[in-house]
């Protein structure tokens, strides 16, 4: 087949739309196109993801960005394609108002998910790598998506929630503004210790770490006068990323503040019951030769 018989056999008109024939080579440009274009667009998208974590840009508007762009890409690749064909856009406006009715009435909570993850994504109430509390839930934000966000549970379950939970629910932003939290440790030492010696030791202790935040400072507190013990609590700030991250800290200083307490002579105290008893009280002990 020489050339002049390739080109008759490509210009083969394969249907008409709307008076504009259709032809062979047409549509053998289509995919063709959407190929070359879908290998270009990725390999730039992958060229400017790195670019922007060169330069040390979020996660979040890393991922944003990301969204649009191939948002963007596959419109303009289906655009392209009607031109090809030259097929009008005014030929799908029955058919984009079928969907529209179907999508009224059948996927409400999808499109209601669609752009709560987009306002997720724009105004950025929660980003990637926060710590949030949903629910009896806590975890870290790996992905947010356009119709959930996919968070790693503390016991490293993923959980995935749909983006409008997130925006009409009270949620709890651990590091929304910064990775600093506030907790406590509390510790019962024995009636009759020394308390400006308690006092004292805890404050050895947080003077020990060069993990704890200096402002606000730490602060020991004497907090009540317990049933069993003489309660005191120590309040300090963290940086921390999650609640695993505190509790690992918190632990560590309970290490230290029993090495300290022993060293000291101070007891932590352990509940106690004083047993009164009315009448007479007899013990028989019964010996087994």
């Amino acid at each position: 087949m020489d050339f002049n018989e390739l080109l008759s056999a490509l210009s083969l008109v394969v249907f008409t739309y709307d008076d504009s024939p259709i032809t062979l080579l047409q549509l053998l440009q289509v995919p063709l196109y959407i190929f070359l274009a879908w290998f270009i667009i990725t390999r730039v998208g992958r060229l400017i993801v790195k670019a922007l974590k060169r330069r040390n840009v979020g996660a979040d508007a890393i991922h944003l960005f990301t969204r649009m762009y191939f948002i963007i890409s596959i419109a303009v690749l289906i655009f392209t394609c009607m031109e090809i064909l030259n097929i009008p856009l005014t030929a799908f406006a029955f058919v984009s108002g079928a969907i529209a009715i179907g999508v009224g009435f059948g996927a409400q909570n999808i499109i209601n998910n669609f752009i709560s993850g987009w306002i997720l994504m724009w105004e950025r109430p929660i980003r990637i790598g926060d710590f949030l509390e949903v629910g009896e839930a806590r975890g870290v934000v790996e992905c947010i998506n356009t119709r959930s966000t996919l968070i790693r549970r503390n016991d490293g379950v993923h959980m995935l929630v749909p983006n409008s939970l997130l925006l009409e629910n009270t949620v709890t932003n651990w590091t929304l503004i910064d990775k600093n939290a506030r907790t406590f440790v509390r510790v019962g030492v024995a009636y009759g210790s020394d308390v400006i010696k308690v006092r004292e030791l805890i404050y050895q202790v947080i003077g020990e770490r060069d993990d704890i935040l200096p402002q606000p400072e730490p602060s020991v507190l004497f907090e009540d006068f317990g049933d069993n013990a003489l309660i005191f609590d120590l309040i300090f700030w963290v940086s921390a990323v999650s609640e695993t991250d505190i509790r690992r800290r918190r632990s560590e200083i309970r290490f230290r503040m029993y090495e300290l307490f022993n060293e000291h002579n101070v007891v932590i105290a352990y509940p106690q019951r004083d047993l009164h008893v009315d009448g007479n009280l007899t013990i028989n002990r019964s010996h087994k030769s």
